[in-house]
């Protein structure tokens, strides 16, 4: 084998390696975003049922007050 082959073989190595780091990358953003899109969807569920409880004890202090 020539000198090069080595070297070439290495140049190889490191491309694999540094493709293998982009999509971690990529991953993790993804990952990122996923889990700040859920937090919010979480954020606006957690107020829709303090809202309707809210609501559910104003009807029932009404009904207590009617009978």
């Amino acid at each position: 084998m020539t000198p090069s082959v080595p070297r070439t073989r290495a140049a190889a190595a490191l491309r694999m390696k540094q493709i293998a780091l982009d999509n971690q990358s990529r991953m993790i953003r993804r990952l990122r975003a996923k889990l700040s899109t859920e937090r919010r969807e979480s954020a606006a569920t957690k107020k829709e049922h303090e809202t309707n409880l809210v609501a559910l004890e104003a009807s029932h202090m009404t009904i207590a007050v009617l009978e």
